[in-house]
């Protein structure tokens, strides 16, 4: 996947173009964004501008299914520019943010060219960070080191090769202490590989199994929603997997992987199979800028998503300091409540656009646990369930059913790829007019 570069406030000059909403980042809450305001009708060709230098747009929440044997990567990717309706001006492949400045609203390209906005949506995502972990760049890339990773288009598919190859020992799937992409999916792809093994015959849940599996992670839980949790340690017992609890990963070296502990201490385990959730954290173009809050993300109201200091500047999905899980379902929430709160600002918050929208906090994780069964954790701001199924038919979504498993390998792709990045999808509210 193509690397994105962001920088810091550059020299003031004037500005050679300038729109009416300019949109950093052609993620799931770009795409969203610029196309649900584009179908307001309220804006002329050129007005909305987004900026993003990667070729290809990436469906990441289907790289899970990649790793699971599920899924081809060539399938979830798609051109950007041939998904950028042509009423939208797109500062696109090869053509880099160099920074933006707030002062004067504007952003300056890697060229040296500046474009002015009236209002810009800051969504470039987040960076996964190979580097925070010792060894880990290397061990990606050998072929042979049992080492793997969903979080990249390069990497997505050696994890299901490595599964596949793998006959017997000890596999180890981790996951980090802090903000994640999706925080389901490091638990996700252990459940398709404990899945293909128990098929297989390799695995099951006593002493004399051929594979022996561990989850260590740095948090002190399986998943941060209580109710959701409660499932899934249970599963994990039922299943005979171990769990390393407050286990940080920090460093590979062979067929080696060392832990941090909230203590200081540092755990040494051996592996067979290692698969690894590198630290992930805001750009630098954010994190170094005005906008950042403490931690680096965009600074914005958790409810109308507008920055807290600068009226003009919004943000959503990962790049946010929204207190949520950061997945592509909350950016169907976000969305419509970004863009109705964004034209009221532009009409000077009148009467005529309504009252401002609040964002509760929705997001939502389909969790894979094998046995072609998905665990549909939907929750909104402090962990508190959002059951979209619970509520329309009564459907306790802590049960893992079969029909989510097919929402998850089948139709979420599908209305993604076909209507979401269209800005024609909002999630649990069904399609857009």
């Amino acid at each position: 996947m193509a690397a994105r570069a962001f920088a810091t406030v550059h020299p003031v000059t004037t500005a050679s173009h300038a729109h009416k909403v300019l949109i950093v980042g052609g993620g799931s809450a770009g795409l969203s964004i610029a196309h649900q305001l584009l179908r307001t009708g309220r804006f002329q060709a050129r007005d909305i501008a987004l900026a993003d230098p990667s070729q290809y747009h990436h469906y990441q929440p289907g790289w899970t299914l990649v790793g699971g044997g599920l899924k081809k990567k060539e399938d979830l990717r798609q051109d950007l520019a041939g998904l950028v309706d042509e009423r939208v001006k797109l500062y696109g492949s090869g053509v880099k943010v160099g920074g933006l400045d707030v002062g004067q609203n504007e952003v300056e390209l890697e060229s040296g060219e500046r474009v002015g906005y009236e209002h810009v949506v800051v969504v470039p995502g987040i960076k996964v960070d190979t580097a925070s972990v010792k060894g880990l760049g290397d061990a990606l890339q050998d072929g042979r080191s049992g080492v793997s990773s969903v979080y990249g288009y390069e990497t997505c598919d050696k994890v299901w090769r490595d599964v596949q190859a793998f006959k017997g020992g000890k596999a180890i799937f981790t996951q980090p202490a802090g903000l994640i992409k999706c925080a389901g999916a490091p638990q996700k792809v252990m459940w398709l590989a404990w899945d293909h093994w128990v098929k297989s015959g390799l695995y099951r849940a006593a002493a004399s199994s051929a594979i022996d599996v561990s989850f260590a992670t740095g948090l002190p839980v399986m998943f941060g929603v209580g109710k959701y949790n409660a499932v899934l340690d249970k599963l994990r017992q039922e299943r005979g997997i171990e769990g390393l609890f407050q286990h940080d990963l920090v460093a590979v070296d062979g067929d080696r992987a060392t832990f941090a502990r909230p203590d200081g201490d540092k755990v040494e385990k051996r592996f067979d199979l290692l698969h690894v959730v590198p630290k992930m954290g805001p750009h630098a173009f954010v994190k170094q800028s005005a906008l950042a809050d403490a931690a680096g993300y965009v600074a914005v109201d958790p409810a109308t998503l507008q920055h807290t200091t600068y009226p003009n500047v919004w943000s959503a999905g990962d790049a946010s300091s929204l207190p949520t899980s950061k997945t592509a379902a909350a950016i169907t929430a976000q969305a419509p409540v970004l863009v109705h709160n964004l034209l009221r600002s532009l009409d000077g918050a009148d009467k005529t656009t309504g009252e401002p929208q609040a964002y509760d906090g929705y997001t939502s994780c389909p969790l894979t646990i094998g046995e072609s069964k998905v665990l549909l954790a939907e929750f909104k701001y402090g962990g508190v369930p959002k059951e979209t199924f619970n509520a329309l038919f009564g459907l306790d979504q802590g049960v893992p059913r079969q029909a989510f498993y097919h929402l998850k390998k089948d139709f979420f792709p599908w209305v993604y790829q076909n209507y979401m990045v269209k800005g024609q999808w909002a999630g649990p509210q069904g399609w857009m007019r």
